[in-house]
């Protein structure tokens, strides 16, 4: 199991409010129980470079590692929330991102 941790970048469009709120209140719990951190959101972010800026909101987490991230996806009770979200939302991408590692 490695230590270094991974961030989970999130960009979708809501499309329906109501059914994506389903979404969030399940969400932080199963986020919490497998070590994930929520660090921020945006639905009004900017480009500072290059041809195109993400459309609609940005979510960035974070876990202790990518074994974690990993499980917290796979997890049952979090695939079946998810519905509410794919039900919801124009998913744009959902990715891990690895942080650095340890330096020695």
């Amino acid at each position: 199991m490695s230590d270094i941790p991974v961030f989970v970048v999130a960009n979708f469009t809501i499309e329906d409010a109501g059914t994506y709120r389903n979404y969030e209140k399940g969400f932080f719990p199963i986020l919490k129980k497998h070590g994930g951190e929520f660090l921020t959101y945006d639905d009004e972010n900017s480009i500072l470079e290059g041809p195109e800026a993400p459309q609609g909101r940005v979510v960035l987490f974070k876990f202790p590692s990518e074994e974690a991230a990993r499980s917290w996806y796979s997890d049952p009770d979090y695939q079946a929330l998810s519905e509410h979200r794919r039900a919801g939302t124009t998913l744009k991408f959902l990715t891990i991102v690895h942080g650095l590692p340890p330096r020695g």
